[in-house]
C-alpha cells in the first residue's frame, strides 16, 4: 500500500538526518499520514515535524525541511513540499497514478485486500435473535453491520467465521413452546389461552397449523397436562427455518449455527463452570452460585446459578465464551448486539478476565434502534397486537440492496432513520441506486465498446492525463486504505460512503473525457480506466453485501 510506503520514506529521512547530525538523536515517533482536506495540499500530508519538534527543540518547519533534503523519492512520489507550520505534504506522480490501473486489473477481485489479519483467526456472531419469531426490521443493522465486518476482516486477511448463536434454551423458547403448544390445541377445538408473557402474533397460528399438517394430533397430551418436549424442538426448528430463509434473502449466509442447548448436553457449561472455580472466581451466597466480577473491573458480582439450581443467562454466555476462546480457539471474538445488551457489557469483560482470556480479545458492538419512515411520517413498527415490522416485509418492498446499504451506512453508536420512500426511488437521490446505477453505466459502455474495439488489453495506460483520469485513479487506490481503516475502527458506515465518492468520480470522469473515440490508443487506455472503475466498485458494493448490477 502506497500510503505505508511513503510513510516508511518519512522515517527512513528522518533517521537518515539523524545520522548526518542534521537532526538531533531523539526516538521518531509514529505519525501515520493523513489525506490533507483540501486537494491543492496535496495527496497525502505528514504532521511528523509537529510531532518531532519538541523532542528535537527545533522548529517543526526547520524539522520538515531537512527531513525532505534526506527523503529518497519513491516512483509513486511527484512532489514533497513544506507547508506551515511543518507539514510534508506529498503529491503522486500522475504517470505512477495512470500505472495502477494495469495494477488494479491484474489484482481482480482481490483488488482492495491488506494483510493486516496475518492469517489470525478471527470470530463475527451476529443477529442471534431468539427463534420465537421472524426476524424484524430492527435486527436489520445488526446483519449489515456484522456481515459487512465479517467481509471486510476477510479482505484484511483475517480467516473469519460468521456465527449464528441459536438460543435453543431457557425461559422464552419454553414460553414460545407453551404458546405454540396452545394454538395447536385450539386447532382441535380446545378451548386453552396462551400463556401470560406468550406470542400472540399470527405466525404463531400459521406455526401451528403446519405442526398439524406434519403430525396430526400425535402431539396432543391430555388436557391440562404440559406440552410434549417434541413441541419445543419442532417448533424451533421450524422457526428456524423461517429465521435462515430471511436472513437468506440480504444474503446472509453463515458458516456455523450454534446451538446454546448444546453447552449443557457436552459438558461445556460444566467446565467452564470449574474453570471459574479454580480460577477462585467463584463463590456461593444466598443459596446461589455467584461469579466474583467486581474483583475484575464490574461494578457488582453476578448470579451464574440461581438458588433453584437453574443457571442464568449470563452463565450460558460464559460457557459460550469459553467454548470460543479455550475450545475453538479463537483469537479475537466480535459480538454484534442490540443497544438493549449494553449492561451486559462490563461482566462479558470480566467474564473473560475470570476465563484467563484478555478481555482487549473481546469486542462487543453495540447497534442503536431503527425509526421505520414513509418521507415524513414514522411508521409503527407494531402494527398490530403482537405483530411487528419483519424484516422479510421491507425487503420485499425495498430489495435486499437498498436494506443492506441504508443500514450500514450510519454508524452503529447513532440512531437511525430507514425512510422506505428513499429506498425504492430510483433516482440519484437514492444513494443505492446512485452507486448500482454507475457501476451499470460502465458495464454498457465496456459492452457497447466491444462492438468498436475487439480487445483493448496492450492499452497503454500513460495516455491516461487528464485530471478526471487520475482523480477517479486516486479514489479507486482508496479502497485498500479504507479495507484497512475499518478493520481496525470496526466501523463499517465509511464504505457505502467511499462507494458514492467513486461513484461521482466515475460520473465526473465520464462526463469529461469520450471513452471510444477515433483516437483508438487513447480509447484502448480510456477502456482499461473504465474497467478498474467497475471491478472498484463492484468489490466496494461486495463489501457491503450488495450486488453489482450489469443493467438497470
Amino acid at each position: 500500500m502506497v500510503k505505508h510506503e511513503l510513510e516508511r520514506l518519512i522515517s527512513e529521512a528522518v533517521r537518515k538526518a539523524q545520522a548526518a547530525g542534521d537532526l538531533p538523536a531523539v526516538a521518531v515517533p509514529d505519525a501515520p499520514l493523513e489525506r490533507p482536506q483540501r486537494p491543492e495540499h496535496g495527496d497525502y500530508a505528514s504532521s511528523l515535524a509537529m510531532r518531532l519538534a519538541r523532542l528535537a527543540g527545533q522548529s517543526p518547519m526547520e524539522i520538515a525541511k531537512t527531513a525532505v533534503k534526506h527523503m529518497d523519492l519513491d516512483e509513486a512520489v511527484g512532489s514533497v513540499d513544506v507547508a506551515p507550520p511543518g507539514f510534508l505534504n506529498i503529491r503522486l506522480s500522475p504517470s505512477w497514478l495512470a500505472a495502477q490501473v494495469d495494477a488494479i486489473l491484474e489484482a481482480g477481485e482481490r483488488f482492495g485486500d491488506v494483510p493486516l489479519g496475518g492469517g489470525r483467526s478471527l470470530q463475527v456472531e451476529y443477529v442471534s435473535a431468539n427463534p420465537v419469531g421472524p426476524i424484524h426490521v430492527g435486527n436489520g443493522r445488526g446483519l449489515a453491520l456484522g456481515d459487512t465486518l465479517a467481509n471486510v476482516l476477510a479482505a484484511a486477511g483475517y480467516q473469519v467465521q460468521r456465527e449464528y448463536l441459536v438460543n435453543d434454551a431457557g425461559t422464552q423458547t419454553e414460553t414460545f413452546a407453551a404458546t405454540l403448544y396452545a394454538r395447536y390445541q385450539q386447532l382441535f377445538g380446545r378451548e386453552v389461552e396462551i400463556p401470560e408473557g406468550g406470542y400472540p402474533g399470527e405466525y404463531m397460528i400459521s406455526l401451528a397449523q403446519r405442526l398439524r399438517e406434519e403430525k396430526g394430533d400425535s402431539l396432543l397430551a391430555p388436557p391440562g397436562e404440559p406440552y410434549p418436549p417434541e413441541v419445543h424442538d419442532l417448533g424451533v426448528t421450524r422457526m428456524m427455518d423461517v429465521i435462515r430463509d430471511d436472513l437468506a434473502m440480504v444474503g446472509v449466509h453463515y458458516d456455523r449455527w450454534f446451538s446454546e442447548r448444546s453447552l449443557y448436553s457436552d459438558g461445556t457449561y460444566e467446565k467452564s463452570l470449574a474453570h471459574l472455580r479454580d480460577g477462585g472466581f467463584v463463590t456461593e451466597r444466598e443459596g446461589a452460585v455467584w461469579l466474583s466480577s467486581s474483583e475484575l473491573g464490574d461494578e457488582k458480582d453476578n448470579v451464574l446459578v440461581r438458588s433453584t439450581g437453574a443457571p442464568t443467562y449470563f452463565a450460558s454466555d460464559i460457557a459460550y465464551h469459553y467454548d470460543k476462546f479455550l475450545v475453538r480457539g479463537f483469537q479475537r471474538v466480535i459480538d454484534v448486539w442490540g443497544a438493549d445488551h449494553q449492561g451486559h457489557v462490563p461482566r462479558m469483560k470480566a467474564a473473560a478476565a475470570a476465563l484467563g482470556v484478555d478481555p482487549e480479545r473481546l469486542t462487543i458492538i453495540l447497534y442503536q434502534l431503527v425509526t421505520l419512515k414513509r418521507g415524513a411520517e414514522v411508521v409503527r413498527l407494531s402494527k398490530r397486537a403482537g405483530e411487528v415490522v419483519t424484516l422479510r416485509e421491507v425487503v420485499e418492498e425495498v430489495g435486499a440492496d437498498a436494506v443492506r446499504f441504508f443500514f450500514v451506512s450510519r454508524a452503529a453508536d447513532s440512531h437511525m432513520d430507514f425512510d422506505i420512500e428513499l429506498a425504492k426511488r430510483q433516482s440519484a437521490e437514492n444513494p443505492v441506486y446512485y452507486v448500482q446505477y454507475a457501476h451499470a453505466r460502465i458495464a454498457g459502455i465496456l459492452s457497447h465498446a466491444a462492438e468498436r474495439i475487439r480487445s483493448f488489453e496492450d492499452g497503454d495506460v500513460s495516455l491516461l492525463t487528464h485530471e478526471s483520469e487520475l482523480a477517479l485513479v486516486r479514489k479507486m487506490l482508496q479502497l485498500a486504505e479504507l479495507v484497512e481503516s475499518v478493520a481496525v475502527s470496526l466501523e463499517p458506515h465509511q464504505l457505502p460512503y467511499y462507494a458514492m465518492d467513486l461513484a461521482a468520480a466515475f460520473h465526473d470522469f465520464y462526463e469529461k473525457c469520450r471513452v471510444v473515440s477515433d483516437d483508438e490508443a487513447l480509447s484502448k487506455a480510456r477502456l482499461k480506466l473504465v474497467a478498474a472503475a467497475k471491478l472498484a466498485l463492484a468489490r466496494a458494493l461486495g463489501l457491503m453485501g450488495v450486488s453489482a448490477p450489469e443493467r438497470m
